[in-house]
């Protein structure tokens, strides 16, 4: 059998084509398969970036609310976050880029992690003061307790020792007399009485302060008028309208006074009735005592 030279190299360049183009067909076919699993690899890891991303923007979000002390740093840390969300939606993914993200990504988590520590210690410290403010408190009030405790005790102590070092009277007596030409005779008709001795026993007192006191007598008719007016005398925002003043030195022991009080023509005759004796030092009352005139 005789082979045509030229007709077998035709069919050996065929052969040779088939298997290259068969080969590039292959190859073709894997390198398309590579191409689309490299760009759905990337698509993935820029969704995961993304989520990620938006994640944290969220734990922004909680963190300003509740966090005023470093409010500043929340809302820095917050937008450098959505700056880098929007910057990766907006670029065309490759390797370098997914890389450049990833970083940035380890980096804010980075700093969310700072935050939220000095958040966790400054929630610790605030803590700490607030225990340490109610058990300040605590201290404070049960002071403030026995502060008001003792003031009111002081109080009564004080008011204690001003009655005890008041001035007291034992008796007050009282007789209507007709007084006549430097004569006095006792009687208890209203027509014929014209003045009114009072007398009064200071009781000794070692607490009350020695010295001279004003003694005021005051005598009101059965109309309820003051005898012999002798006008009004302030203390404070009290005052006491007076039939006679006495002043007299006390010494701390037992001491007798004895007084006229001669009535105005105003007040005779005396009406009939019951009048009434009060004695004051200062605006404090003494004592009192009543006669009866008919």
């Amino acid at each position: 059998m005789i082979v045509n030279p030229q007709l077998f190299n035709y069919r050996l360049i065929i052969s040779s084509l088939l298997v290259v183009l068969t080969v590039l067909g292959i190859f073709s076919f894997t390198n398309y398969k590579s191409i689309k699993s490299y760009e759905e690899f990337l698509k993935q890891e820029k969704a995961l970036i993304e989520i990620e991303l938006s994640d944290l923007l969220l734990s922004y979000d909680e963190l300003i609310e509740d966090n005023d002390v470093i409010d500043s740093q929340l809302v820095e840390a917050k937008l450098e976050t959505q700056n880098a969300l929007d910057s990766l939606r907006l670029v065309k993914s490759d390797l370098s880029v997914i890389n450049t993200f990833k970083n940035q990504l380890t980096s804010l988590k980075l700093k969310s992690k700072t935050l939220l520590f000095t958040i966790d210690s400054l929630n610790t410290a605030n803590l700490k003061l607030q225990q340490e403010k109610r058990y300040v408190l605590n201290i404070l009030q049960k002071k403030t307790r026995v502060i008001n405790a003792l003031e009111e005790t002081n109080e009564a102590l004080s008011k204690t020792i001003d009655n005890a070092s008041s001035l007291r009277a034992s008796t007050i007596k009282a007789e209507a007399y007709k007084l006549r030409a430097g004569k006095k005779q006792l009687t208890d008709k209203a027509k014929r009485a014209n003045t009114i001795d009072v007398c009064i026993t200071l009781t000794e007192n070692p607490l009350a302060a020695k010295g001279k006191k004003d003694i005021y007598i005051q005598i009101l008719s059965p109309e309820g008028n003051v005898v012999s007016d002798k006008g009004e005398i302030k203390f404070g925002e009290a005052s006491l309208n007076f039939s006679k003043k006495e002043v007299v030195n006390y010494n701390n022991e037992n001491l007798n006074i004895c007084t006229t009080i001669i009535a105005e023509d105003k007040n005779q005759p005396f009406s009939k009735g019951h009048y009434f004796i009060n004695v004051f030092h200062k605006n404090e009352k003494l004592g009192g005592t009543s006669i009866h005139l008919k």
